[in-house]
């Protein structure tokens, strides 16, 4: 599957290898969180190198459904049951401070994008309790919304929550423009280097598959951290969700704002100038990472979802995209424990990526070059609520217990031979010679490998939708060949059970 943003012929070519080895910060991960702290440093005249250890933005930032919105659902609700109003307040100067950076720039640098109407509705009424709750802490926090009953969708709502003046975008064209700002301020962005260990003297070692490099500093801007210090991925829950783009009938009238509702499973729509037409962009139905029986059927239901209710319409792209939700709900960004303060990291965006990873970059590079926001004091600063670490003891829980099922699980699968073949399109795990081994079936190649994840040892299993094995603890991702794709996991798959990662 690949994006509507990805499919395009890109303007933008990777730099070499740099010869130097020491630069004054290198930034792990080319997404929006990466590239706008790239930016800014570079701009302070630092020289800035960024890592990415697959291609631009192939991650999240390439594979969202675009709204840069302080309108999040029931994300504010949710914070004010944990956090005093002072710290939800926090948070949306930050989304503001974020939002207000991104849209600027965009204004400065020509790259086309659409203000449009934020809209979170419900269609239950337990939902539309909820939205009720959320109009109040969003008042209290100073944003200016308002209730509809008439959300201009082609099915019934109880009621609808609405915010003006919200904004979408093209993310590759934000991160492509960002890249060449980059690049005119002395910064090297490097495709495929996959950093792999970042040390804590001084300078700051850099370890990747490419070779050893120095900083004075290093963000590591990776989706989840890399790093395991600070055990960041016991305090996260991957999520993957799925999108995709519709061609709808020429007589179609598309709704014209950005809706996403309250109720479950979460449904998003927005719509997306294409060079042919209007398209229509959906959204949701999402799953832990690793943990749904068949992904392709949480695609299937949106895809079912979306043609109900606009019938006729042709799928032009299907994708999907994993985000990270911190158990306390609030983003980590900052200094990175252990890290002597020349590492920083950014995380936990809970699909608001576009307005809270630009505001983790203005911090992070502001806590670099000396200075720091209101905001971020009083979110670095907020005490995590008894609910808060009730998630995380359940969550962790619940890793431990999935650990202990799957070892009884793969030894009761039928054994992997030298002679097993999957149908198409499919993978399989158990034991060979003994230990946990994954086998697949893609365009008729058949690939086996480790089912023990390359993070912490978690028993793989087969994402049917993406044909991609993914870890049910952390959210660490690999191709049938056993290369990684995303997650807290550092290292490919072994490609030979028994053999040492490569």
């Amino acid at each position: 599957m690949k994006s509507l943003w990805l499919d395009r012929e890109s303007g933008f070519t990777s730099d070499a290898i740099p010869d130097e080895k020491h630069f004054d910060t290198i930034v792990a991960g080319a997404g929006l969180t990466g590239m706008v702290a790239a930016l800014l440093l570079s701009r302070a005249g630092q020289r800035v190198v960024v890592f990415e250890a697959r291609t631009l933005g192939a991650v999240t930032t390439g594979n969202t459904t675009g709204k840069l919105s302080l309108l999040q659902g029931g994300a504010l609700s949710s914070l004010r049951s944990q956090y005093s109003l002072k710290v939800v307040q926090a948070y949306v100067d930050a989304n503001r401070t974020g939002q207000a950076w991104l849209t600027q720039y965009m204004e400065q640098q020509g790259i086309p994008f659409q203000r449009r109407t934020a809209v979170t509705f419900a269609t239950s009424d337990d939902g539309g309790r909820r939205l009720r709750k959320e109009a109040a802490v969003s008042r209290d926090a100073g944003l200016d919304v308002h209730f509809s009953r008439d959300a201009g969708l082609p099915f019934p709502v109880v009621e609808a929550l609405e915010l003006e003046d919200q904004a979408q975008i093209h993310p590759m064209d934000v991160l492509e423009a960002l890249a060449k700002d980059i690049r005119e301020h002395g910064g090297l962005i490097v495709e495929g280097v996959q950093v792999q260990n970042v040390g804590s003297g001084q300078p700051v070692e850099v370890t990747t598959r490419k070779g050893t490099f120095t900083a004075d500093t290093v963000v590591v801007a990776t989706g989840t951290p890399i790093l395991d210090r600070g055990l960041y991925f016991a305090k996260l829950e991957p999520n993957r969700s799925y999108a995709a783009a519709l061609r709808p009938p020429a007589d179609t009238t598309l709704p014209g704002g950005m809706y996403l509702s309250i109720d479950q499973p979460t449904r998003s729509q927005r719509t997306f100038p294409g060079p042919e037409g209007e398209l229509l962009l959906v959204g949701g139905f999402g799953h832990t990472a690793g943990r749904a029986k068949s992904p392709q059927a949480h695609l299937d239901a949106l895809l079912g979802w979306a043609k109900e209710n606009y019938p006729g319409s042709e799928v032009t792209h299907t994708w999907s995209a994993q985000d990270y939700q911190a158990t306390n709900l609030m983003p980590f960004f900052g200094k990175l424990p252990r890290g002597h303060g020349r590492i920083f990291f950014g995380t936990g965006y809970n699909k608001w990526g576009m307005s809270n990873g630009v505001a983790a970059a203005l911090s992070i590079t502001s806590d670099i070059l000396g200075g720091q926001s209101d905001w971020a004091s009083v979110i670095h600063h907020r005490v995590t609520s008894p609910q808060g670490a009730a998630q995380a003891v359940k969550l962790n829980a619940g890793v431990a217990r999935r650990m202990i099922e799957d070892k009884a699980k793969v030894r009761n699968n039928p054994e992997i031979t030298d002679e097993t073949r999957p149908p198409e399109g499919t993978g399989v795990v158990g034991l060979y010679k003994g230990e946990p081994a994954a086998v697949s079936m893609v365009d008729g190649k058949v690939c086996r490998v480790s089912a023990s994840c390359a993070h912490l040892g978690g028993l793989l299993s087969w994402n049917d939708a993406e044909k991609s094995w993914d870890c049910p603890l952390h959210g660490s991702r690999f191709t049938p060949e056993g290369k990684y794709l995303e997650g807290p996991a550092t290292h490919h798959l072994q490609k030979t059970v028994g053999k040492k990662k490569d």
